[in-house]
């Protein structure tokens, strides 16, 4: 495991990362709002990609790198993204195909970020659809933006929402909630499939 600090138009992001022996693709995943990327299902998915091949950046945003827990304006996430995306993309990642990914706050902005991004599948754990309790605040035009392949794995109890199924977009229900520790063995696998299986007409 390698750590950098990279610079962001809002200050130094950190990526962790973890090479897979032959990489044929890198897969940046970020966290949720109020976690960081010590949270169970990133250490899984992170796991899971090394096994098929994908070398993993794990991403801190600036604003837990800064020591602060509020998450930063949805505008500056995707800068900061973006700027670590293009720094990785010419360095650790040369030549390799993108995925982008996250958990909750981080598969928003693995979402908005992936066409610009130029990101080949996008890989949400635990995709937020609405507020608890509200969800006539969804997020769905998000993800249903995404115009390439798409693993959302969820949990069946998250109070955040469900979405469905559609082009492009795959949907894996796993038991337990927001937080995905109740299957992480069903997690491991439906990641390390899902990467294996879009990955390989990149091959």
């Amino acid at each position: 495991m390698t750590a950098r600090v990279l610079d962001t138009p809002h200050g130094p992001a950190r990526a962790e990362l973890h090479c897979a022996p032959e990489g044929r693709a890198g897969l940046l995943l970020g966290h949720g709002a109020g976690g960081g990327i010590d949270a169970a299902d990133l250490v899984v998915a992170t796991r899971a990609a090394v096994d098929v091949g994908v070398h993993v950046a794990l991403v801190e945003q600036p604003y837990r790198v800064a020591g602060r827990r509020a998450p930063a304006p949805a505008k500056q996430l995707d800068a900061a993204w973006l700027a670590v995306a293009e720094d990785l993309g010419s360095t650790w990642f040369a030549d390799l195909p993108l995925v982008f990914g996250g958990r909750s706050s981080g598969a928003r902005v693995a979402c908005r970020t992936a066409s610009v991004g130029q990101a080949v599948a996008v890989l949400c754990l635990a995709f937020p659809v609405h507020p608890p309790g509200k969800p006539e605040k969804s997020r769905m035009p998000e993800l249903d933006a995404v115009e390439v392949a798409t693993l959302v794995v969820q949990g069946e109890n998250d109070p955040f929402g469900r979405p469905e199924t559609a082009h492009h977009r795959e949907l894996v229900v796993l038991s337990g909630d927001h937080n995905l520790k109740a299957d992480l063995d069903g997690l491991g696998r439906a990641v390390g499939e899902w990467l294996d299986r879009v990955l390989r007409p990149l091959g």
